[in-house]
């Protein structure tokens, strides 16, 4: 199995196809294509990235979210998305080691966490471009609209993403819940696989979608293009909008504007980053998608190229998650100023906490010990 993730909810290259015309010469003419060397390739590449993106997200989003815990008050309403978009990138790292582990050998952690890591993996895609398409949202009215839009904007950052991000996202999560579960590809039924049926002579325990056999053709279209759309025509159509506009009304130019161009840089790495790592993506389930619909001629050259770039392309896009907090690091002034504030604060307390510790005896090192943990948690 390569990687599970993106064959079983967009990348079912084969599965569908061979469950249709299971009964065709089909199966036997795209035995010579089989993943073989895509799978050495996977249990050697995809344990590797995810390890790098789980260590690298849970100490920028952790920071992240340390960081702002200890702000107190969230001071902008960038900065609540901002820990909203954390929050969702750290759930989604914490689920990484499940599919190294998958990617390299098999699924062992049963079926309940199988569904989970699949719900969240969706729950994370979905809500992520769409906090990004309300960030684009939200600097759109602090900059054209900036004499009156405070009450809008505040309602947007405080209700209004609840039910415009992570109610939708919770929605789209469904099917993962429907349809994903553990399998042996073993099993007489094996046809129902992707890449799997290449692989009889190695069965292996797997945590995918798995379709009516009948519709499974149909059904991953449909959610092909449903990823295609919500993730990233229609927030992708709001950001292009919002940010045309701001960029025609800094254009302008007054003294004033300089300071909200500053102000703008850090949001739109950030959104250009994030196209960058999942467009490539999109566009190799978008062409395998055409492949399997016979829109575009396929050829056994062509599905192990697509094969293994929607691979290389799905692992890169999984950085995401790693680039928000070092876009903070390096580009968020206002982020900086508060780490090092909370670095200051925890250095002060831990200094003075041993200096207490000297004078009162090893009994103060539990109050001391709770003080300090406050201040990181305030």
């Amino acid at each position: 199995m390569a990687f599970d993730i993106s064959f079983d909810m967009y990348d079912m290259n084969g599965t569908e196809h061979f469950s249709e015309e299971s009964g065709d010469f089909d199966i036997d003419v795209e035995e010579p294509c089989g993943s073989a060397l895509s799978n050495n390739f996977n249990k050697i590449f995809l344990p590797t990235v995810y390890g790098i993106i789980f260590v690298l997200g849970i100490i920028g989003n952790g920071l992240v979210i340390a960081v702002m815990g200890y702000q107190k008050k969230v001071k902008t309403m960038t900065d609540k998305y901002r820990l909203h978009l954390s929050v969702a990138d750290l759930l989604f790292v914490l689920t990484l080691p499940f599919w190294a582990v998958d990617a390299a050998s098999s699924w062992y952690v049963g079926n309940f966490l199988c569904v989970s890591v699949h719900m969240i993996y969706t729950l994370n895609l979905y809500s992520s471009v769409l906090i990004l398409a309300f960030i684009s949202l939200d600097r759109y009215l602090a900059v054209v609209h900036a004499t009156n839009s405070q009450a809008k904007r505040k309602l947007l950052a405080s209700r209004v993403i609840y039910l415009g991000v992570w109610l939708p996202a919770a929605v789209l999560t469904v099917p993962d819940l429907v349809f994903a579960r553990v399998h042996n590809t073993g099993s007489s039924n094996l046809n129902l696989f992707t890449d799997e049926s290449t692989e009889i002579a190695d069965p292996k325990t797997i945590c995918q979608r798995i379709y009516p056999q009948e519709t499974s053709l149909i059904w991953t279209v449909v959610f092909r293009f449903q990823h295609i759309l919500v993730g990233f025509i229609l927030p992708g159509l709001v950001i292009l909008i919002c940010y045309c506009i701001i960029i025609a009304r800094l254009s302008q130019g007054s003294k004033g504007q300089a300071l909200k161009k500053k102000a703008l840089k850090t949001t739109v790495i950030l959104i250009l980053c994030f196209f960058s790592c999942w467009l490539p993506y999109c566009i190799g389930i978008f062409l395998d998608t055409l492949m399997m619909l016979n829109v575009v001629p396929s050829s056994c050259a062509l599905q192990q190229a697509v094969e293994k770039w929607i691979s290389v392309t799905e692992a890169l896009a999984y950085f995401h998650c790693c680039l928000n907090p070092i876009l903070y690091a390096f580009l968020g002034v206002k982020f900086k100023k508060s780490a090092r504030s909370a670095l200051t604060v925890t250095s002060r307390s831990s200094q003075k906490s041993s200096l207490v510790a000297k004078k009162r005896g090893p009994i103060s090192s539990v109050s001391t010990e709770s003080e300090s943990s406050s201040v990181l948690s305030s």
